[in-house]
Parts: C-alpha cells; sequence; structure tokens
C-alpha cells in the first residue's frame, strides 16, 4: 500500500475545526478516493471515520512573477486535501511525535 496520507494540515482554520467539531485535515496522494483515504486513517490513528471530504488544489493555474532577468511563468504544485470527521468522542493527537 502505497502513501495515501502524506502529512496533517496544521493550520489556525483546521485546529479550530478539529476543536470544535472533530474534524482533522490531511494533505493525501491525490490518486486516492475517500474509500482509501478513510482505511488509512482507521488503521493508521485507530479511530472510527464517519465522513471524508476531500478537495484539489493547483494544478492549473500559473503565476507570473516579474524578476531582473525578465518575467518567469511557473505552475503551483498539485495536491489534494481531506477533511476526515471522527465518530464521536474520539480524537487524534496530532502532536504526539513532534
Amino acid at each position: 500500500m502505497n502513501a495515501i496520507i502524506k502529512k496533517p494540515l496544521i493550520t489556525e482554520k483546521a485546529t479550530m475545526d478539529s476543536e470544535m467539531n472533530n474534524r482533522f485535515t490531511f494533505v493525501v496522494d491525490h490518486r486516492a478516493n475517500k474509500i482509501e483515504i478513510k482505511k488509512a486513517v482507521e488503521n493508521i490513528y485507530g479511530v472510527t471515520v464517519e465522513a471524508v471530504r476531500t478537495m484539489n488544489y493547483g494544478g492549473g493555474k500559473p503565476s507570473v512573477k516579474f524578476t531582473n532577468k525578465g518575467i518567469v511563468e511557473q505552475r503551483s504544485s498539485k495536491f489534494k486535501k481531506a477533511i476526515v470527521t471522527v465518530a464521536e468522542g474520539e480524537t487524534i493527537d496530532l502532536f504526539t511525535n513532534v
């Protein structure tokens, strides 16, 4: 099994969502579907997953930079984000291995 879950996404919004609504955010492989993400989170963290929401970012929008050498155009990196809702009373401790 390849690495479906790449890393947890720890932002201010994601941290507040995990404290208030029991939802945790991960950066996942862009080819993974919701069923694979659910199984991976349940195996790694030992929790019951109720729902998975996914979002795709980047990949198509070029960014333009004006530098001393001229105009440089590059594409943004592509990644997929998954928001995982955990069952009531269960939690994922993302800060134990830091």
